[in-house]
């Protein structure tokens, strides 16, 4: 499909999944363009490797593209998350110009692979996706990998080798996208209620999810947290295994499970192999769920155990997941990318359990108006667990504004009194004057924009 294209324009190109792709595409010498709202770090990136970025919704850059070369050199992709009213969007479907869903181009260059492993869940899968990208890549299997986080160890979203049968893949449930997908082997990590804007219900977001496990292909390989929210019907031909850290009635589990100096020790259990005493360096209760869930595919792809162990113990985590910015006698500033009530609730838990002395802040921008529509309730749930809640304003994204929905809609749920709603402009004030001894700033949106602030303002006291 891409032996023709010279120039590929993506719409929406800063995107995490859509960055990646910018990526593939200029390490295969085309010649790069796109739009985004905003220069972030990923726009920054994509400019120094060569690409060529503009920030205004106009067509001009495409339109003189289009005229100065033939079409068919042309490669044209978006992303769902760029709003309908897009004026590029409009402008190339008025033309009736030939463009693609990530999605598509995703599943195309995944066809280039033997195994593809997509790794899907409503949360967790960042997170599982990027350990297994990188114990495969310290093996001699390698891989290329398409990922929705920066990992630390490659400060990138992107790996790429040239000589691997493998390709891990983070398959998006958003507007049904990991269905363009057919794996060798998938990883489903978590069903809970999401994007019920796309889905419209649960059930019908549970089914997508049997849709996903049925695009495996024969005598494939299916590993899937148990319990989870929905019976996978599985061809006989699939093969299927289930993992937990907190029942050992699971195929793979955890076991043996201590904490030293902050840390986690523990072992892990599979029909294939014993992986014992491993002490990774990322934290979080959570993030033990997902070391297992990785390892165990790699192990059942014939990775060797003791590459996977080292593999896990020099991961160094990635940007905005549990991430660690300041820890010492004083203070603790955390940045997570937790946007639903079940990674609220999994990010508190684990931070209660390593720093359980410290009075904790919780500042959480909610992301999406139809999510707080959705899930109002169960966010304030989440939410309940922190001492100390501040509620920042929506962060929209792609959604026009939803009338009567606002933070609020969680704050009146809330029941610990220690609440508040902050703007954004006052949120820096706050802190200054409330000097929280540990802080976790929390969304899927710009809120880690205040991560360096507050640095700064706890640096200073």
């Amino acid at each position: 499909m891409f032996k023709k294209i010279q120039i590929v324009y993506l719409i929406g190109i800063g995107g995490i999944g859509m960055s990646a792709l910018a990526k593939y595409f200029l390490l295969h010498n085309k010649k790069v363009y796109g739009y985004d709202l905003n220069i972030s770090d990923n726009t920054k990136t994509l400019e120094q490797l060569g690409a060529i970025i503009h920030y205004n919704d106009k067509p001009q850059v495409i339109k003189e593209l289009i005229n100065k070369n033939n079409i068919e050199n042309i490669l044209i992709i978006y992303t769902p998350a760029i709003p309908k009213t897009s004026n590029i969007l409009k402008w190339l479907n008025e033309k009736n110009i030939c463009i693609f869903k990530r999605s598509e181009i995703l599943r195309e260059i995944c066809n280039n692979y033997k195994y593809t492993i997509a790794v899907a869940g409503t949360h967790g899968k960042t997170t599982t996706s990027s350990l297994l990208a990188h114990i495969l890549n310290n093996s001699t299997h390698l891989c290329c990998a398409f990922l929705g986080g920066i990992l630390k160890n490659y400060n990138s979203n992107f790996i790429f080798n040239e000589n691997t049968d493998y390709i891990v893949v983070e398959a998006d449930e958003y507007d049904r996208s990991f269905l363009h997908l057919n794996s060798y082997a998938s990883i489903i990590t978590a069903v809970d209620p999401d994007h019920l804007d796309i889905y419209g219900n649960y059930e019908n977001l549970k089914d997508a999810f049997q849709q996903f496990t049925n695009k495996i292909k024969p005598n494939g390989k299916l590993l899937i947290k148990k319990p989870i929210a929905f019976t996978p019907k599985i061809d006989e031909n699939i093969h299927i295994l289930t993992y937990s850290i907190k029942n050992i009635n699971a195929d793979c589990y955890i076991n043996n499970v201590s904490i030293i100096n902050g840390f986690y020790k523990f072992d892990i259990i599979t029909p294939f192999e014993t992986i014992n005493d491993i002490q990774p360096k990322i934290l979080g209760l959570h993030n033990l769920e997902n070391i297992l869930a990785a390892a165990s595919m790699a192990l059942w792809l014939g990775v060797n155990k003791n590459v996977i162990k080292s593999a896990i113990e020099n991961f160094s985590g990635i940007k905005r997941r549990f991430d660690v910015q300041i820890n010492n006698n004083h203070f603790t500033l955390i940045d997570d990318y937790a946007h639903h009530p079940e990674e609220i609730k999994a990010t508190i838990c684990s931070i209660k359990e390593l720093f359980p002395s410290k009075k904790m802040t919780v500042i959480f921008q909610p992301h999406l108006y139809s999510r707080t529509k959705d899930l109002a309730t169960e966010f304030a749930e989440a939410l309940n667990l922190a001492d100390e809640i501040c509620l920042l304003p929506i962060f929209p994204a792609r959604e026009e504004k939803i009338e009567g929905v606002t933070s609020k809609l969680i704050y009146d749920k809330i029941k610990n009194s220690n609440k508040h709603l902050i703007e954004e402009n006052q949120l820096l004030n706050y802190i200054k004057s409330k000097k929280p001894e540990l802080i976790i700033t929390m969304g899927a949106g710009d809120v880690n924009k205040f991560i360096e602030p507050i640095k700064n303002i706890l640096n200073e006291i």
